[in-house]
């Protein structure tokens, strides 16, 4: 009897190692397999969270868009009016050309984000989920009755060891406690030897159950331990399909955030980079010397000057009213065969659709006599014919 009231204070005394899972988070225990069911919904949950948050961000890129625009519609018209010219001029409206490129760019940004990527997005979305009536997604409802089939004949065994684990605390607790009383019996002088046997066949017996208890509890967790390769394969099977699932919505939106991020990154956009390309090409252009030579001769001493000079006398022109000429025409004189050879006197610029313009000493055809209003018709070298005073012109010999 002494053996055993040694050994088993000795194997209770024994460090515990902790436990890996104290809080039973693992995914192998009872339940815990929902977090992996309930990715579905968070997926799917995911994929109208993305859609909104780019929705969004198109919304800023279109009132960017429109933001620049008005920027360079309103600077435009200011700067119209500015006193400043040449390359320097040049130089600053080429911002604003610029800025309505980039505006029209940041506009196509944000249609694509709406026409191109959030309607794939959704598109793949009503494929990838797909419902079960009253059951929220199919996946979601398939993986839990899975999981739940693969699970159930382990848990039943888990739950016969936890009570047989309970059972076998419980005995031992009972031993020490008969041990306790077998060790307060014996030093006790006064208590009589019956007593004190009868003390000590209940820790014997005590020990019986103990030992009894053990023995149910190794059992169980003999039969729990070698059924548990088959639940883990049937668990694992399950997972790794629902991991399948979830590798191809990553993949997915892994090329969707990439498609975004081409739509979004400028910096590789070969027309911003036209853009600012011929933005410096026109600043590097300002020119100070230019410019100066600009307005000196617009607004400096380079202006064109007509000095004082004699000027010669110009003959008045006569006006003819639009219905006489009219009624010119219809009474019109012969025509001269051949015409004659004039030579201007002076510069003549018509103010009529049927008036001839010319220079001084340019020589033409007169193709009809003067008329009582002063008048003459002629033909120009190039063909035109017309009417020109008949005082601007002479004889050509």
């Amino acid at each position: 009897m002494t053996p055993c009231r040694e050994t088993f204070p000795e194997m209770a005394s024994l460090p515990k190692e902790p436990p890996e899972d104290a809080k039973k988070e693992s995914f192998w225990m009872p339940g815990n397999y929902v977090r992996t069911v309930h990715r579905t919904d968070r997926s799917f949950q995911a994929c109208n969270d993305i859609v909104a948050c780019f929705m969004e961000r198109a919304k800023v890129e279109k009132q960017y868009a429109q933001q620049l625009s008005q920027w360079s519609s309103k600077w435009k018209s200011i700067v119209d009016s500015r006193p400043l010219y040449g390359s320097l001029m040049r130089a600053w409206q080429c911002f604003f050309a610029s800025t309505e490129r980039l505006s029209a760019l940041h506009s196509s940004i944000s249609q694509s984000l709406v026409a191109e990527e959030g309607d794939r997005v959704k598109t793949w979305q009503k494929e990838i989920f797909p419902k079960k009536l009253f059951c929220g997604f199919k996946e979601s409802y398939d993986n839990n009755t899975s999981f739940s089939r693969a699970q159930k004949p382990w848990c039943k065994k888990l739950l016969k060891l936890e009570k047989a684990q309970a059972a076998y605390h419980k005995s031992c607790q009972r031993e020490q406690t008969a041990q306790d009383k077998e060790k307060q019996a014996n030093e006790n002088s006064e208590m009589s030897p019956e007593k004190k046997q009868k003390i000590s066949d209940a820790r014997e017996k005590a020990t019986e159950a103990k030992e009894k208890a053990r023995e149910d509890y190794e059992k169980v967790l003999e039969d729990v331990t070698s059924y548990t390769p088959r639940y883990m394969e049937e668990m694992e099977a399950i997972f790794e399909q629902s991991q399948e699932e979830e590798r191809k919505r990553i993949s997915f939106l892994k090329q969707a955030f990439l498609s975004i991020h081409r739509h979004l990154d400028i910096t590789n956009n070969e027309s911003v980079k036209a853009v600012y390309s011929e933005l410096h090409h026109t600043l590097m252009s300002i020119s100070e010397q230019d410019d100066i030579k600009w307005w000196r001769n617009h607004h400096g001493p380079g202006m064109p000057t007509d000095w004082p000079k004699i000027e010669e006398w110009v003959p008045p022109v006569k006006r003819l009213k639009r219905k006489k000429r009219d009624q010119k025409r219809k009474d019109s004189r012969p025509v001269m065969i051949g015409g004659v050879k004039v030579r201007a006197l002076y510069d003549y610029v018509g103010e009529e659709g049927d008036e001839l313009s010319f220079k001084a000493g340019e020589v033409f055809l007169k193709v009809e006599e003067e008329d009582d209003q002063g008048w003459c018709r002629g033909v120009l070298s190039g063909g035109k014919e017309g009417f020109y005073p008949a005082n601007y012109v002479e004889v050509a010999e």
